[in-house]
């Protein structure tokens, strides 16, 4: 990045961030919405959401035959698989024509495909690559939303193989009463009848904009291995499902004034062509994720997303909340406070607080169960002195250790100094101590 468009970032983020309007509602939404829109336009700009987009396109193109297969397997048993056609015919209509061949030729290749000849081997293959495709799509959905470890194997095998098998059953489900509806006798009659009319063909114009809202919705709460809560999922839906609706318009028109390359690339035009409304598809899907990533943690769009751009006296006092937070919930007696409570409190995105947890968890303050965190010991044998201890000296197992500098006996002294200062001042007071203060 220049200098010059440093200086402008610089100046943006201080005018939206230092320029916080008070007792004034609507400039305060105002504001927290230019947030938004800057916070994601750099998110976009930074380059990761492009790299995924590229890598999910790859994948796509190895794992539809065998992921439309299974799919039309479970809804050839229910005498519904011809259902499921129009959904890949409609994802192809902003290629034209050739669209609609390469998805005749896909189906073709779908019939040949005999899931029931395959065998158990053949057909563990076939669910390895199925659930490989759904792996690699929610790694880039936890890279947006700052989450390290994935699904284990089971819930892996589990969660995406139930979604694969009931998820087509109720799209066509979802069709099949929305279609019944609108040919209904009821509607019918309130079609002559003005307003009612007009109102049943916007409503019927808007109905595939809600479709494609609905399932991006539900993508983005259940892929993501982290709580994604409804409200910011509908709106990142909301974006992107306009964006991916409008952008197949803007695509069909491209497509049908590209000429040239085909004069240029032949037939490899529609290939050219296919891969880039794939990536353009994915990373507007993922656009949207990280646009629900920024309405649920609005503090990540000023820290920029960076890990852990503060201060050690930082991580020190929200080490000592997040411990004040957890013992009172146990001292009296109340759940566990999870991840994502436990950073709303602190006012911090839940990934840098996962940094602190982390490192109270290594250094044996902490303990996570099902529900939530515990302490690892009863709250009057945990010295606040070594809570403070286990954050300012984490990461010093790395490469560059205290005992690997350079040894200097007045620095050496100077910094025991300093412990025993911090640990006189805290004159071996426990996390009850702290408690108990603000009871």
């Amino acid at each position: 990045m220049s200098e010059s468009q440093t200086e402008l970032q610089k100046k943006v983020e201080s005018f939206l961030w230092g320029n916080r309007p008070d007792n004034n509602r609507l400039k305060l939404g105002a504001f927290k919405v230019l947030q938004l829109i800057y916070g994601s336009i750099v998110g976009l700009a930074d380059g990761r959401l492009s790299l995924r987009a590229m890598s999910l396109v790859y994948t796509t193109l190895l794992s539809i035959v065998p992921l439309l297969a299974l799919s039309f397997s479970v809804l050839k048993a229910m005498g519904a698989h011809n259902e499921i056609e129009p959904f890949l015919f409609q994802f192809l209509a902003p290629l034209g024509e050739q669209g609609a061949e390469i998805g005749h030729n896909i189906i073709q290749f779908i019939d040949n495909v005999k899931v029931g000849v395959l065998g158990s081997l053949g057909l563990g293959l076939l669910i390895y690559t199925v659930l490989s495709l759904v792996q690699k799509i929610e790694n880039a959905f936890n890279m947006i939303w700052q989450v390290e470890s994935s699904r284990s194997i089971g819930e892996r095998f589990s969660s995406y193989l139930s979604v694969i098998l009931i998820g087509p059953v109720i799209m066509v489900s979802a069709v099949g009463v929305s279609a019944t509806v609108l040919n209904s006798s009821v509607i019918s009659y309130f079609m002559t009848i003005e307003p009612f009319g007009s109102l049943i063909v916007f409503a019927t114009k808007l109905l595939p904009y809600l479709m494609v809202i609905g399932v991006f919705t539900f993508i983005y709460v259940f892929v993501p291995n982290t709580r994604v809560n409804l409200k910011p999922a509908l709106i990142g839906a909301a974006v992107s499902g306009v964006l991916w609706q409008k952008s197949g318009v803007l695509f069909a028109t491209f497509v049908v004034n590209s000429s040239k390359y085909t004069a240029i690339y032949s037939s490899f035009a529609i290939v050219i062509m296919l891969l880039i409304w794939l990536y353009i598809s994915w990373l507007i899907l993922l656009f949207g994720s990280n646009v629900a990533f920024y309405v649920q943690n609005p503090s990540s769009l000023k820290l920029n997303r960076s890990r852990f751009g503060v201060s050690s006296r930082v991580k020190e006092h929200l080490a000592l909340l997040i411990m004040v937070l957890i013992g009172r919930r146990h001292y009296e007696g109340a759940m566990s406070p999870t991840l994502h409570e436990l950073a709303k409190e602190v006012q911090v995105p839940d990934m840098d607080a996962q940094e602190i947890i982390d490192q109270l968890i290594m250094g044996q303050i902490l303990v996570k169960t099902t529900v939530g965190y515990l302490p690892a010991k009863s709250l009057d044998r945990l010295l606040l002195f070594d809570i403070i201890k286990v954050v300012r000296s984490s990461g010093e197992e790395g490469f560059i250790t205290l005992n690997s500098l350079r040894s200097d006996a007045a620095c050496s002294s100077l910094i025991n100094n300093i412990e025993h200062a911090v640990d006189s001042a805290l004159n071996n007071k426990s996390l009850h101590d702290l408690v108990s203060s603000h009871k």
